[in-house]
């Protein structure tokens, strides 16, 4: 049975987004919005709204609902039916992605999940900018691990990641292979950084288990892998990439791996979302189909 006294605590959220706010505002304490927000939610058995330590943001389904509350009672009501029956995978689901997300972006996830979820519209964001997912209104979004925010929760996609350093050809006979990492700072290197104002990544190495990282001081830089594969294979200097993006380059013979004895794998990419009580089945069913593609690609021998 829904407690339709619910309902007002739920606008106050909706238009303050903010659980304090709404609690100052209705003259309750903000466990009584926190406690009631989730009865509502359990009584429908759908997530209204997203909450982190950082953001309030409402769901499609709390969106759904902040829009029917302007109607007349017998709309309000048939929209609560609705929000409570709803099972199956529909909606639109917006992911934030990172450029260099190659297991995600690559091609067969996404298409396998189109196919398998066709009232489900993916809405995909590449981007590298490091922002609060929930504020900006993303379901979900995909990152290396190191840099999602503690309390989200993550799911490996695509297994362990390795980076490899490579060059063409024409490049290593005009200037000379590097056998150490250390070698680099004499070579013209091609590099990648995620935005205008943020510095290169350091290429980071390993030698006899302990890690290191060498600054290159890349003579070309850029955010678009794309940009980086294209100079190297042109002969343009040494670049430094995941390996999934430049395997079929090396397989080709257009492109020569270098100082793999210094690149060990790491974990790799994560899709990551707030914690929810009552996950929208849309987010459900992209988990699901992410846990069943990494569960493949890490059984499947390479080259398999």
């Amino acid at each position: 049975m829904i407690d339709l006294n619910l309902l007002p605590l739920f606008r106050a959220v909706s238009e303050e987004a903010n659980f304090r706010a709404a609690a100052d505002r209705l003259g309750v304490t903000r466990s009584a919005v926190s406690q009631g927000i989730r009865r509502l939610e359990d009584s429908l058995g759908v997530a209204l709204v997203t909450r982190t330590t950082r953001a309030v943001q409402l769901t499609e389904a709390g969106a759904r609902l902040q829009a029917a509350l302007a109607q007349p009672l017998a709309d309000i009501l048939t929209t609560l039916e609705t929000l409570s029956a709803e099972d199956r995978p529909r909606g639109l689901l917006r992911i934030a992605v990172t450029s260099i997300a190659e297991p995600f972006l690559s091609g067969p996830l996404i298409a396998r999940f189109a196919e398998a979820y066709p009232e489900i519209t993916l809405d995909i964001t590449v981007t590298d900018a490091e922002f609060d997912i929930v504020a900006a209104g993303f379901d979900a979004g995909v990152r290396l691990g190191e840099v999602i925010a503690q309390d989200m929760i993550a799911v490996p996609v695509g297994g362990p990641q390795r980076e490899t350093v490579v060059a063409a050809p024409t490049y290593l006979a005009t200037y000379g292979t590097p056998t150490h990492p250390r070698d680099l700072v004499r070579h013209r290197c091609i590099g990648w950084r995620p935005a205008p104002n943020t510095a290169p990544y350091r290429w980071e190495f390993a030698e006899d288990g302990v890690p290191f990282d060498v600054a290159v001081a890349p003579q070309i830089c850029t955010n678009d892998l794309r940009v980086m594969l294209r100079t190297a294979l042109s002969g343009g200097g040494i670049t430094f990439a995941p390996a999934e993006t430049l395997q079929p380059h090396i397989d080709n013979g257009e492109l020569v791996p270098l100082l793999d004895d210094f690149l060990p794998p790491f974990p790799g990419f994560y899709l990551f979302f707030p914690q929810r009580r009552n996950m929208a089945p849309k987010l459900r069913a992209l988990i699901d189909h992410v846990r069943r593609s990494t569960s493949a690609a890490v059984s499947t021998p390479q080259g398999g």
